[in-house]
């Protein structure tokens, strides 16, 4: 028996070494494109490792394009994002969860039915929204169409009806509303929650492309994403500094999921997304 559960065991292993070998190697190739010459990438025998140090391929990019202002034009819109679009969602969820209201189910299944419909589809309707506001060329232009995610209200909902009703029938006797039974209750349970769903929305914001290409014409404006395009050429491109930019842009993504990535497995089980 003890054979059987050391085979096993290696073989599990075996799996997750190369399952993880897999995922990293993406990124160690990144990283060797980042530090080689155009001439090494290239060459027949190219290895798989740096053969030189190229650094200029980090320092030129920067000093030709403005990237800090668009990485902080990318951290602005991701931030203000994550801080609006996790707090109606977990609002949201908390209401079609444990709140009663009428057509409560027909609504959210109305909500959740938006999850099948292109982004694209609607596109058009949401950029001439954002002219007759007059927000094309501002931030919040790219956030407000974004707040409510679908997606998140779901997860929140499935998180939040499994949260014991006890405890939030024994807050109401003790006196607690609506709202004080949220914030005191519901809202330290539910960092897991929390966590995946800080997670999703920096990432899905930090990298959106398609929107913001629409919404912000003037270069100033640019985010990230919008601004490795520049690295871009038609007749070739400059694949160690566009993989460097690259490489940089993924650090606050890594950072986010560094601090929050304790809850996050947590958080994807009891939401119910395996």
């Amino acid at each position: 028996m003890r054979a059987h559960e050391r085979w096993v065991t290696g073989w599990r292993l075996t799996a997750a070494v190369l399952l993880a070998v897999v995922v990293v190697f993406p990124l160690y190739w990144m990283l060797v494109t980042a530090l080689s010459s155009p001439g090494a990438l290239t060459r027949p025998d190219a290895a798989f490792w740096p053969t030189e140090l190229r650094w200029q391929n980090f320092t030129q990019p920067l000093q030709r394009f403005p990237f800090a202002r668009w990485a902080l034009n990318s951290a602005t819109i991701a931030v203000i994002s994550v801080a609006l679009t996790v707090t109606i969602n977990l609002a949201a969820g908390y209401a079609f969860a444990k709140l009663d209201f009428p057509l409560k189910n027909a609504l959210f299944l109305a909500i959740v039915g938006t999850l099948m419909i292109p982004v694209q589809v609607i596109m058009v309707a949401q950029f001439q929204l954002v002219i007759d506001l007059g927000l094309v060329n501002t931030p919040t232009g790219v956030v407000l169409p974004r707040l409510a995610e679908a997606f998140g209200l779901f997860m929140a909902r499935q998180f939040m009806d499994a949260l014991p009703d006890e405890l939030l029938e024994a807050a109401r006797v003790d006196g607690a509303g609506a709202l004080r039974t949220f914030v005191s209750i519901v809202l330290p349970l539910s960092k897991p929650l929390v966590a995946v769903l800080v997670i999703f929305t920096f990432m899905w914001r930090w990298n959106e492309f398609i929107w913001p290409l629409i919404v912000l014409p003037d270069p100033d404006a640019f985010t990230l994403p919008l601004g490795l395009r520049f690295l871009q050429q038609q007749f070739g491109n400059d694949y160690g500094s566009l993989m460097a930019v690259s490489l940089l842009s993924i650090l606050p993504m890594l950072l986010v999921f560094a601090v929050f990535q304790r809850y996050f497995v947590e958080g994807v089980a009891r939401s119910g997304l395996k």
